[in-house]
């Protein structure tokens, strides 16, 4: 089609937001330093608390359900179960807001 409304290489190069299917060493490595980031923040409330005398449950239940970065697989920190994908397992830079959710517990067996 000629004219005003002619398709130029970008318009019909497919997709409009492009994501690779895996991530790259570098988006890897920083979701390891998120991970480790809120172990930390962990660590230095239940550290703080301990000085006081005190113990928050929500502390205390993350603490025993969590794992910290250096007890997950890596299967975990990069991929979230996902009863839609084919092998039922999904990237987590697939997920909206991925940087912002923790997402370290996934169902037995997945």
């Amino acid at each position: 089609m000629f004219g005003m409304f002619r398709i130029t290489n970008p318009l019909s190069g497919g997709l409009l937001w492009k994501s690779p299917w895996r991530m790259s060493k570098f988006q890897k490595l920083r979701q390891r330093r998120r991970l480790r980031a809120v172990d930390s923040v962990v660590a230095i409330l239940d550290a703080a608390l301990a000085k006081q005398g005190e113990t928050l449950k929500a502390l205390e239940r993350w603490k025993e359900e969590m794992p910290t970065e250096a007890e997950m697989l890596p299967k975990d920190k990069y991929t979230m179960f996902d009863r839609n994908a084919k092998r039922y397992r999904k990237s987590v830079h697939k997920l909206p807001k991925w940087t912002r959710v923790s997402q370290r517990l996934n169902p037995p067996g997945y």
